[in-house]
């Protein structure tokens, strides 16, 4: 249950901060029509989601009898940590200069979520395969997992929707950038338990 909930709490924080399309609404609806209209985006996830996790938990569990294929799809998530954990690295403090026009915050948020990419490659190479395994112990468990990841995916984004509203230093400043540098580290130990555990189902 504790690792679950560390699980979730790291890549909610990681996935509430990252530099993205939904980070960028959230910082320029913020700039633009004030902090509520960046809360509106930032809990956007909550109704996007749904859909996508669904879609990846049939998907997994179809899979979940053919442990080459899970392998692959645990290395396949290890390698898009790794590339998570070097965009951590690499990141530069946002550029805030975007021009938005009507608010219509909320609506933005969930379209935009629905057609980015990056949810989807999350749900099926990291959170689905951390939910299955974890339901077939306790079918409580996922609710650990999926509840602390979005607490602080909502929250992190809620924060930076709140500071950017006070002052735009945070998401252009140096403090901003050594978190991601720290998360990145955290990420980096995320993907190495992943591929370690890709290999031990290909060839354990």
């Amino acid at each position: 249950m504790l690792d679950l909930i560390f699980a979730g709490i790291l890549l909610g924080i990681y996935a509430g901060l990252s530099p993205g399309p939904m980070l960028l609404l959230v910082v320029s609806q913020t700039i633009k029509h004030e902090f509520k209209e960046g809360l509106k985006v930032a809990f956007a996830p909550l109704i996007s989601d749904i859909p996508i996790i669904i879609i990846s938990l049939i998907i997994i569990s179809f899979l979940e009898g053919y442990k080459s294929i899970l392998g692959i799809i645990f290395i396949l998530g290890g390698l898009y940590l790794v590339y998570l954990a070097y965009e951590s690295f690499k990141f530069k403090p946002l550029d805030v200069d975007v021009d938005v026009s009507n608010p219509k915050s909320l609506r933005k948020g969930v379209t935009l979520n629905l057609l980015n990419p990056a949810p989807y490659i999350f749900w099926i190479t990291i959170g689905s395969p951390i939910i299955i395994p974890a339901f077939n112990v306790n079918p409580v468990a996922p609710l650990e997992f999926i509840i602390s990841f979005y607490i602080f995916l909502v929250g992190a984004k809620i924060c930076v929707a709140y500071i950017t509203g006070k002052s735009r230093e945070f998401v252009t400043g140096k403090i901003y950038m050594h978190i991601m540098n720290i998360l990145g580290i955290l990420i980096s130990i995320f993907a190495i338990i992943y591929l370690y555990t890709g290999f031990q189902l290909l060839f354990g």
